[in-house]
């Protein structure tokens, strides 16, 4: 049942027959034949072929939701098993918020491949509710998000606090005063991250805590396109230190003076069950608290 799984998953996926062959090192018909064992199995139609590429029919689109979590489930299972009495070794699937994902995590991979290189990982980027719910579709073993998460039956950890500050360009008039009030990052442009994301959630909170209401707003997909947009003075934005670290040195990115910021979140691990954790996952955890600890005590 496994092979028949993956095979169909392949295929929905590939959205082509041909292609999915080629990726399982199978031949066409024998994929083909591998569908129709499925399909009489579920006793449901999965797929329906056009000219140019494969559809999911309703009862696909249920067992192609369900083929990966029982996939998921078992190659953590063959992984649990193995971990008993051999080193850590085989693949990390990686969820990481654009936050920690683009600015901390790389500097922790280059740690795990140095000291474990039989651990091979893989990285999904995304906001924090993608995350999760790769998360809870076991798309993915482990995630590390910023802000708070509301789904349920799954393992939060807070393995450190992050300061989010008020920025402006280097140049930018408004840092030129002492201090900032509320009313004058009110009336400016700000440029905040989309729906869905953990920076997002905490310029909101940002926003409720300092009673302001911007009448000017522009919505950017990626923390790196605010960044260049606050540099070349298009506005301001509430951004993580984390994010703005090399900026603020050359100059290019001020913190502005607003009372009551900065304002501290919580980047958090998020897994299935600690019963789950494999030995991969629990030594890429302990590199996330050294590392994260390292850098609050420079």
């Amino acid at each position: 049942m496994d092979q028949l799984l993956s095979v169909f998953i392949s295929v929905a996926d590939k959205r082509n027959f041909s292609r999915a062959a080629e990726e399982l090192h199978m031949t066409q018909p024998a994929v083909s034949q591998q569908i129709q064992q499925l399909e009489k199995h579920v006793g449901a139609k999965l797929l329906l072929r056009t000219n140019k590429s494969v559809q999911l029919t309703k009862a696909g689109e249920i067992v192609y939701l369900h083929a990966k979590e029982i996939t998921g489930l078992y190659k953590r299972m063959s992984i649990l098993v193995n971990e008993l009495n051999n080193e850590p070794t085989g693949p990390l699937k990686i969820g990481a918020s654009y936050t920690f994902g683009e600015y901390v995590l790389p500097h922790i991979l280059a740690r795990m491949k140095k000291l474990f290189p039989n651990i091979f990982p893989s990285v999904q980027i995304g906001n924090t509710r993608d995350i999760a719910k790769a998360i809870t579709s076991h798309e993915i073993d482990v995630g590390i998000v910023e802000g708070e998460i509301s789904l349920r039956n799954i393992y939060i950890k807070s393995v450190s606090t992050d300061q989010m500050y008020i920025v402006a360009g280097g140049k930018y008039p408004i840092y030129f005063n002492k201090e900032v009030t509320r009313r004058q990052v009110e009336q400016e442009n700000w440029i905040i991250r989309e729906e869905g994301s953990g920076t997002r959630e905490a310029t909101e909170t940002l926003f409720q805590s300092l009673q302001i209401r911007p009448s000017k707003v522009m919505e950017f997909g990626s923390t790196q396109l605010i960044k260049e947009a606050v540099e070349a003075g298009l506005g301001i934005s509430y951004l993580s230190e984390l994010t703005v670290k090399k900026e603020r040195m050359l100059g290019t990115i001020q913190v502005l003076n607003v009372k009551g910021t900065p304002i501290k979140r919580n980047f958090s691990v998020i897994t299935e069950s600690v019963e789950l954790h494999t030995k991969s996952m629990n030594l890429f955890i302990e590199l996330i608290e050294k590392y994260l600890k390292n850098q609050l005590l420079q």
